[in-house]
């Protein structure tokens, strides 16, 4: 799955660059518990909406976790909704998104990341989220244990169309 890795890559390099040529990766804005940034690179323009947990469980164990909606055009990718407990998944246990009373599963782990396979249900839970006020990601790590990330969704509207007009 190259488009996975392409996307890995570019989503470690945003978080961890620390001297990038400035017309390489790009800060649009900050929308209170939310950023989006851009990304130019050779196959096209990446824009993406991401956050970091207000809350994660359990307290004693710190790890990077975010959550992301993303847009390739070139590769006619939009509303992608990705996340990254900070840890490789384990695959006997569902990764799953809760936000009042709507549940989603996420359907593909891979090299610490998850994502939704239907483009319907990535649209379904991107209305929730724009509608909601919190949303928890639950995992499970390779020895079994549960985490709990809790992202704020405060300036995620204004956030993911941010991102959504700047790959447009």
């Amino acid at each position: 799955m190259p488009i996975i890795k392409n996307f890995i890559i570019l989503v470690l390099i945003s978080l961890f660059a620390t001297s990038v040529n400035s017309q390489e990766i790009k800060k649009v804005g900050k929308f209170k518990d939310w950023e989006t940034i851009t990304i130019i690179e050779q196959t096209g323009k990446v824009c993406f909406a991401q956050s970091v947990p207000v809350l994660q469980a359990p307290k004693s164990n710190p790890r990077e976790a975010r959550m992301f909606v993303s847009f390739r055009p070139a590769e006619k990718v939009n509303d992608e909704i990705s996340v990254t407990g900070g840890y490789e998944f384990n695959n006997q246990n569902s990764i799953t998104a809760t936000s009042g009373k709507s549940n989603y599963k996420f359907d593909i782990a891979q090299e610490g990341f998850a994502w939704i396979a239907d483009s319907k249900i990535e649209n379904k839970m991107i209305s929730t989220m724009k509608n909601g006020s919190r949303i928890m990601i639950t995992g499970h790590n390779e020895e079994g244990s549960q985490t709990i990330d809790h992202y704020s969704l405060l300036g995620f509207t204004k956030a993911y169309n941010a991102a959504k007009t700047n790959c447009n």
